[in-house]
């Protein structure tokens, strides 16, 4: 549910991008080396490259269960990415910021992370990390150090010139602290385990699994080819999304690598809440996963997207019941969103003959519609990733439209035909405005909606919302069949 999450709420954002025409690049794909996926590997009887094989293919296929618009998926066993990790590997060895050494510190083979002493308790005679509950052991081992120590102050200075570098805030005020109180050097190979990516100057060692997983971003864009027009148009990326919970890695590390690599940092690192089960998050040892698959096949995938959407708050936690996402498809979506398009376009068939009708506005017509022509404040949502007030913005809306329609009653103005086609109409172009709003939330109801228009997904333009007039007089209105059904109990 975790990663179906980051994906949604990634999808959403490339969606929009796409309909207000940008050139858009959306990666996603699979970490597949370490010690975590080499045990689990042997627990399985398998090879590590046929384990990984065979959960790349889950994740691939979710990736369309879900409906993603990913430009690329992207497995870290890939000979592209190999390429990458060997490439920014040898830059930072030239660049003196690599050196051999002895580690010895507590590892956590689950989380993939190393933990000082204070951030590690003991419970029932284990050790656990404070912050992931993972257990972690005593490991000593040669290890080739990365120096982090000397990105400390760098990092500080490049936070302050880039404050919207980390959101939300309290992640960026995380970091901050964690950064001010030192930083080590970092480990980045493991001599006692096989499954990885060697290090190029060294086949005894493989690269510590969170430098190469990392280096995936710049893997899609063909790197180390930086004259190539993808790595150009692309790089540094606006945006990375990730679960909190791997924060560090992104918000501190990776600067650091690419900093010392003399490569741009991305632009913005989005560290969102988990998804919870009751008040806990979800793990298998608790036995409180939902599954994301298992939820669709039974109420849908766009009700799943749009209550994750709107209902969790965007960078908090928040959690998923099958009573709310229930109640969600009733109130929101099958009264509010289903209900308008049912019960205009069911007027328009009996008294406008299936057909965009004539019109003349008058100002409460004008009114309603120029409430969704401010494209630079709803971009502005999407840009500051404030996904709640995208959403919210789009609920009050809705709302207002019904209401307009409720209290312009078409049904009383039967001796009127003109007002009568004109509060249709108006009623239409809100259902086509809000459509397209909700199109990077709910892609395939929303395709279905605007096909109902003869607008097909191609042409779904975010700078239309400008136009009140932008349906045709007399062109066919489609039918549509019901939207959401109510769950009744």
């Amino acid at each position: 549910m975790g990663h179906a999450y980051s994906s949604i709420i990634a999808d959403f954002f490339a969606r929009f991008k796409k309909i207000d025409r940008f050139k858009v690049h959306f990666l996603t794909g699979t970490d597949e080396h370490g010690l975590k996926i080499q045990r689990s590997a042997e627990n399985s009887n398998m090879s590590p490259k046929d384990f990984c094989d065979k959960i790349s293919k889950t994740f691939k296929d979710l990736s369309k269960t879900l409906n993603l618009s990913n430009t690329d998926f992207i497995r870290t066993t890939e000979e592209r990415h190999k390429a990458s990790v060997h490439n920014l590997w040898n830059i930072l060895e030239k660049n003196n910021q690599i050196y051999i050494s002895k580690y010895s510190g507590w590892y956590s083979v689950s989380d993939e992370a190393f933990y000082n002493e204070d951030e590690v308790e003991e419970k029932d005679g284990l050790k656990l990390s404070i912050t992931s509950g993972s257990m972690v052991e005593w490991v000593e081992e040669e290890s080739y150090f990365f120096k982090l120590s000397d990105w400390e102050k760098p990092l500080l200075d490049f936070y302050e010139k880039n404050k919207d570098f980390i959101l939300p805030e309290s992640r960026r005020n995380e970091v901050i602290s964690f950064v001010k109180g030192g930083l080590k050097d970092l480990s980045v190979s493991r001599k006692t385990f096989s499954w990885g990516i060697n290090v190029p100057s060294n086949k005894n060692h493989v690269v510590y699994v969170w430098l190469d997983a990392l280096t995936n971003y710049l893997s899609s864009l063909k790197y180390p080819d930086v004259n190539n027009e993808l790595f150009k148009f692309f790089w540094p990326a606006d945006l990375h999304i990730i679960g909190k919970d791997i924060l560090r890695f992104h918000a501190i590390y990776w600067p650091a690598f690419l900093l010392a690599a003399n490569i741009k940092p991305p632009k913005r690192i989005y560290g969102h809440g988990w998804i919870l089960s009751g008040d806990e998050k979800m793990s298998k040892s608790k036995g409180n996963i939902l599954d994301p698959i298992e939820i669709i096949n039974i109420y849908g995938l766009d009700p799943l997207r749009y209550y994750l959407l709107k209902e969790v708050s965007f960078g908090n936690d928040g959690n998923i019941s099958e009573e709310k996402l229930e109640n969600c498809i009733n109130s929101d979506l099958a009264n509010n969103f289903g209900n308008l398009c049912q019960r205009v376009l069911s007027f328009a068939e009996k008294n406008c003959s299936s057909v965009i009708p004539k019109h003349e506005f008058k100002s409460d017509d004008l009114t309603i519609l120029n409430t969704m022509i401010d494209i630079d404040k709803i971009r502005s949502f999407i840009d500051n990733q404030d996904i709640n007030e995208y959403m919210n913005f789009i609920i009050n809306r809705l709302f207002a439209s019904n209401k307009y329609f409720n209290d312009q009653e078409p049904w009383r103005k039967k001796d009127d035909k003109l007002r009568l086609s004109t509060i249709v109409y108006t009623s239409i172009e809100l259902i086509r405005k809000i459509t397209i709003l909700l199109y990077p939330v709910m892609p395939q109801t929303t395709v279905k909606v605007l096909n109902t228009f003869n607008i097909i997904e191609d042409e779904i333009d975010l700078s239309s919302l400008k136009n009140n007039e932008f349906l045709k007089e007399n062109a066919k209105i489609n039918k549509l069949d019901i939207l959401f059904q109510k769950i009744e109990k």
